[in-house]
């Protein structure tokens, strides 16, 4: 299991078109292989800023089998004009015996 951390920035004032959009691309991504589950979180201390986590079974189910999809390029285009930076997406798994 691979957990995708994405920290988001949304450009000041967009936060409610954003969620508003989210809500359509959250079932883009739910449809694609590999992926478990996701949520997506507000920020409490800092407006526009929410964290997103995905859990996929591969690295390459995200990787690949999303970024390289038809799909993605919708998600694309609901999403990455809200975001300012451009965020950093890291993956992670569980650490052994914790």
């Amino acid at each position: 299991m691979i957990l995708e951390v994405a920290v988001l920035n949304i450009k000041k004032g967009l936060s409610a078109d954003f969620e508003k959009s989210f809500q359509e691309a959250q079932s883009i991504i739910s449809s694609m292989k590999g992926y478990t589950s996701h949520e997506l979180k507000k920020c409490v201390e800092q407006e526009d800023k929410y964290i997103l986590l995905v859990n996929w079974e591969t690295i390459e189910d995200h990787e690949i089998g999303f970024r390289k999809s038809n799909e993605y390029k919708k998600w694309k285009a609901l999403l990455h004009h809200f975001y300012e930076p451009f965020p950093i997406v890291e993956h992670y798994t569980k650490v052994d015996g914790c």
